[in-house]
């Protein structure tokens, strides 16, 4: 629960009081919209306006909430448009029965009329993109309707982020890369290119030495095709016989994954350990040599890559929008410049058989010196004080 440590002026020791804004949780987007407020909520008073939250969240229990709907965005185009209108007309409304100086939209940022409506109403606005989201909303529409139509309507919600971007005072991106990546740089004037969340780096730590590890590699995340799961299945056919490889998660293509390499499991060369919790994630980590992360070009910086990092486990990771700052070729990680099956395998066979001690001993100093709560504090902190200057 927040406590109440903010001035007459709404200010907390020079750092405005925040509304965070969110579109509706999935399960990924409620655990970073959870770190953030752990964050904000350390050096000031903060809030959440949001819709159908899970109702297991932490969130109803820890922190001042204003839940303005308990349905999704929807799985049909048409309803999920209404949804998106309906849902604007309800932050603007939340936001003016509230007084905080702040209002950051996080991944909210194609919600033009609550921008305006906080913009109208004195506050400052502030725009903290998770990735890429007319791309990504691109992708899956063009999956179920007409390409044309699917890139005129992406087209649309990334001329209302371009709106938003102008509007803002400020806007908050994980890292620099992250920023060249969704063409942010030009704001400079008012971009925060420092903004990435934080990883437990006492419940993600070094648990099994690196040289104890077995030669296991693996995937962590959900198994659907937007993950690269067919791609990663073609690469666990082709690795020598002493490397094993795992995939933790569950999702769509989970039966798919199961029948595709029914075989490998038989034999043991590959392991499908469906479903963890959260709690077992780092044990997970400190059982691989090695993460294999096909990532995709709508992310911003995915989490796991950086929990991986603090148990010493390097990444072999696709470079894009905000992986480069992190996974540093040779130095904290490997970077995925071949894409095709054959060629992933060998790289994975060659970082094995080099053996990536001192990589592994790297990712964990950055992610401690970096990436921490106490860093991620401080580079909040700063933020803060800057917008209430």
């Amino acid at each position: 629960m927040v406590s109440d440590i903010s001035d007459a002026d709404g200010t907390t020791d020079g750092r405005p009081n925040v509304c965070v804004v969110t579109h509706p949780l999935s399960a990924a987007g409620e655990n970073a919209t959870r770190t953030l407020l752990e964050i904000l909520s350390t050096v000031t008073a903060v809030s959440l306006i949001t819709a159908d939250l899970p109702d297991d969240s932490e969130i109803r229990d820890r922190h001042e909430l204003v839940e303005i709907t308990t349905k999704g965005a929807g799985s049909n185009i048409a309803l999920a448009a209404v949804r998106f209108l309906l849902n604007q007309f309800r932050m603007c409304k939340a936001i003016a029965d509230r007084d905080d100086e702040v209002v950051l939209f996080f991944g909210a940022t194609s919600y033009l009329l609550p921008v305006v409506a906080a913009t109208l109403l004195g506050r400052t606005v502030v725009l903290e993109p998770r990735g890429d989201v007319p791309l990504t909303l691109r992708l899956n529409w063009e999956e179920r309707i007409p390409s044309p139509v699917a890139r005129l309507l992406a087209g649309a919600v990334w001329t209302l982020e371009r709106i938003n971007y102008r509007l803002a005072d400020g806007i908050v991106t994980y890292t620099p890369g992250m920023a060249s990546e969704l063409d942010l740089d030009r704001y400079g004037d008012k971009l925060y290119s420092n903004g990435a969340r934080y990883v437990d780096t006492d419940e993600f730590d070094v648990t099994v030495p690196y040289d104890e590890r077995n030669r296991t590699v693996g995937f962590l995340g959900r198994i659907d095709e937007e993950k690269g799961v067919e791609k990663l299945a073609a690469v666990a056919k082709r690795l020598p016989e002493d490397v094993t490889f795992r995939f933790i998660g569950d999702g769509d293509r989970a039966d798919w994954l199961a029948r595709e390499l029914e075989a490998e499991v038989a034999d043991g060369s590959v392991e499908l350990a469906g479903w963890v919790d959260h709690d077992d994630v780092p044990a997970e980590l400190n059982d691989l040599r090695l993460l294999v992360m096909p990532s995709q070009p709508t992310e911003g910086l995915p989490t796991t890559i950086l929990e991986a990092m603090a148990c010493g486990t390097p990444a072999y990771a696709t470079p894009v929008s905000g992986v480069p700052d992190v996974v540093r070729d040779g130095e904290t990680g490997y970077r995925m410049t071949e894409e095709t099956p054959a060629a992933i395998a060998n790289r994975i066979t060659q970082i094995l058989d080099d053996d990536a001690a001192a990589t592994s001993r790297r990712a964990r100093e950055l992610v401690e010196s970096e990436y921490s709560f106490d860093a991620a504090v401080r580079r909040y902190d700063d933020i803060l004080r800057s917008l209430g200057r």
